[in-house]
Formats: C-alpha cells, sequence, structure tokens
C-alpha cells in the first residue's frame, strides 16, 4: 500500500534546460541503426550553446538559487521493429537503464527536460511508441488485424527494445496512456522491468466497462462513424492545428507559461506526417483493452505513482485509489502541475525519479 508523499517534503531542485531538437534521421536495414551507421556527418544531438541553470534547493524552509552551468547532450537512433521504423533518444553512459515511455499523441520529445538531467547518473532511453512521434505509422487496415494501435501491441514494442536495444532490464518512467503501456509492458516479461514510475496514469474514464450499459451500442456506432466515415478525417483536421494543439495543452497544463511554441510544434509536427489521421482515430476509437486498476495488482516489481494535482483530465480524487494496490509503494502528490509532470515541473519529476531508481537498482 502506498505512502502518500509530497517531493517539496525533501530536497529538490529546479532548472531550465536547454532546447533540444531531433535532426532528421531514418531506418535502414538492421534492427538497429545509429547516427554513425547512416552516415550521417554528426552523430549527436546537442544544445546550441551552454546554458546557465537556476538551481532552487529547499532546505530547512529557506529557498536559495544558484547558477550552474550544464550542457545537455543526446542522440536519436532508428530501430527497425517487426518492419517498422522506430525513432528512439537516449544519453547517459552508465548507471541503471531508464525507458521513458510518453502519452497519447506525444513522442520522445515531450522528455527533452529530463533526458539531461536522468543522463548523469542512468543510461536514459526515449522512445516514439508505433504510431506516434517520428515512428512508422502504419494505417492499421493494412496491418490484417482488427485493431493494431492497442496496449497489447505497444508493450511487445517496449520489451522487444529493452531486448535489442537496451540490453538490460530496465526502469519504465511514464506518462498517461504510456503507464498502461508500462505495466502492461511490465506484466507480459516481468524479468525486463526492474520497477515503474508512472506520472498521471490515464484512468481510461472512456473505456467501454466506464459506460451505462445502455450507451454502448450508442457508443460503438460514434465509433466506427469518425474511424469509418470523412467526419473522422474532418474532426482530425480541425485538432491538428496549432491555434487548437496550443489549447488543448494550455487545458492539461496548470501553468499556461509552459505551453511554448516549441512545445506546440514539437507535438504537432509529427502529427502532420502521413498516417497520423488513422492512428489518431483508431485510438480515439478503442475502447477496449486493460484497465489500470486491472494491472497494478499483477505488476511483480515495485512501482511509484505521481500525480499532478492540478489534472484536469485525470482528477487526482480518482487516481488516489491506485495508491491502495500493494504493489504501490507511494503515491506522490505533484502541488499546481497538470497533466504531464515530467515537462510542467521536471524539477519535481527528475529528483523523484532519481531516488526512486537509487532505491532499487541494486538487483536482490
Amino acid at each position: 500500500m502506498a505512502n502518500a508523499i509530497s517531493p517539496l517534503s525533501s530536497s529538490c531542485s529546479s532548472s531550465r534546460l536547454p532546447v533540444v531538437r531531433s535532426p532528421p534521421w531514418r531506418a535502414q536495414g538492421g534492427r538497429c541503426v545509429q547516427y554513425r551507421n547512416l552516415g550521417r556527418a554528426s552523430p549527436r544531438m546537442m544544445a546550441s550553446s551552454v546554458d546557465e541553470v537556476d538551481v532552487k534547493k529547499i532546505s530547512d524552509g529557506k529557498a536559495t538559487v544558484e547558477k550552474v552551468v550544464e550542457k545537455a547532450e543526446f542522440q536519436t537512433g532508428a530501430w527497425n521493429w517487426r518492419g517498422y521504423p522506430i525513432r528512439y533518444q537516449f544519453a547517459g553512459d552508465s548507471g541503471p537503464a531508464l525507458v521513458l515511455i510518453h502519452g497519447f499523441g506525444a513522442n520522445s520529445d515531450h522528455w527533452r527536460k529530463n533526458i539531461p538531467y536522468l543522463a548523469k547518473t542512468h543510461r536514459v532511453f526515449a522512445i516514439d511508441l508505433i504510431g506516434y512521434g517520428y515512428s512508422g505509422k502504419p494505417n492499421p487496415r493494412d496491418v490484417g488485424v482488427d485493431t493494431f494501435y492497442t496496449f497489447d501491441t505497444w508493450a511487445s514494442q517496449i520489451n522487444d527494445f529493452c531486448t535489442d536495444v537496451v540490453k538490460e532490464q530496465a526502469f519504465f518512467i511514464c506518462n498517461s496512456i504510456g503507464g498502461v503501456v508500462g505495466l502492461q509492458a511490465a506484466i507480459a516479461d516481468p524479468k525486463l522491468c526492474r520497477g515503474l514510475v508512472v506520472l498521471n496514469i490515464s484512468l481510461r474514464m472512456l473505456h467501454i466497462k466506464k459506460q451505462p450499459w445502455i450507451a454502448r451500442p450508442f457508443i460503438r456506432s460514434f465509433q466506427n462513424l469518425l474511424r469509418d466515415t470523412v467526419l473522422g478525417k474532418f474532426f482530425f483536421n480541425s485538432v491538428a492545428r496549432p491555434e487548437s494543439v496550443k489549447n488543448i495543452l494550455t487545458q492539461c497544463y496548470h501553468d499556461p507559461s509552459k505551453v511554448t511554441d516549441e512545445l506546440v510544434q514539437s507535438i504537432l509536427q509529427p502529427g502532420l506526417e502521413p498516417g497520423a489521421a488513422e492512428v489518431f482515430l483508431e485510438f480515439i476509437c478503442y475502447s477496449g483493452g486493460p484497465l489500470p486498476e486491472e494491472l497494478f495488482p499483477q505488476v511483480k516489481c515495485p512501482v511509484l505513482v505521481a500525480w499532478g494535482e492540478k489534472d484536469p483530465w485525470e482528477p487526482i480524487e480518482l487516481g488516489r485509489a491506485y495508491g491502495d494496490f500493494d504493489t504501490v509503494e507511494d503515491f506522490v502528490v505533484l502541488p499546481n502541475v497538470g497533466h504531464c509532470p515530467q515537462d510542467e515541473a521536471p524539477e519535481l519529476v527528475n529528483p523523484l525519479v532519481e531516488s526512486f531508481v537509487k532505491r532499487h537498482q541494486k538487483l536482490p
């Protein structure tokens, strides 16, 4: 059973991290391809300059700010998974491995404020789930299965990634639907996951099991209408615009100043690639699969649940129930933070991940 704690009860740091942009990349024949194998001029992604970082230390109730110099650097790789190109970003030469798993509509750039910090003492990998970011976006109608973009698919992707690329057990650090993906992956192959940190995991309130039975046939009919007619494409086109993306992000971020043009573009641009509309419609019509409350009891590794208390999409009042599972060791409240704590408040999330991994990095 979890202990409800606040990260402000212990020392933490806040940082203004450098901006790192993703260069072009491509996949080729081998299973795992990095820039040095692609003949690119430079294998590295670097911040454009050395950045001064404000670091706030909280001790004995007094806050002090000091200046430090930090240089951010991480690389982008391409991995061929089942014939589909998968983008991932990575940094760090030593320490426990971390796999960062993004949420719906996002990609590995959503961890840009976490990778440099965590890479100081960890091997960090942030992956674009298939269908998102700059990974492949196969049309589900062409794959030959009824539903392709499912938690089973993504869990298999994560576990194969750990086997092929990470090449060791890893801690899964997850946000939103990425939390469901991480839980599913940890259950499917327990030997690959050393522990999970889930940030504002999706409650899956639109799951068919959570709808009144009398409404279920109408819900399925509406989903089919979206997926199979021009109405769905019209809906997607109304969402896939800078002003719409900014409005959506402003809803789920508690601090609107954190919704920058850079953030908007990092979410929007991959969503304009061919196939993105079909992926979007397929997932919003996916109301089956597992619920978090069904997965938590099955996990064999330690789990920490953290929740931005100002999340309007996944209310903390409902999320607190997850702290009652025996597999969840802590439920951490993140004050004045919305649905994406890793991006809105990295100064809270990064030390939280660091301390959790430190507690569990030694194998039993």
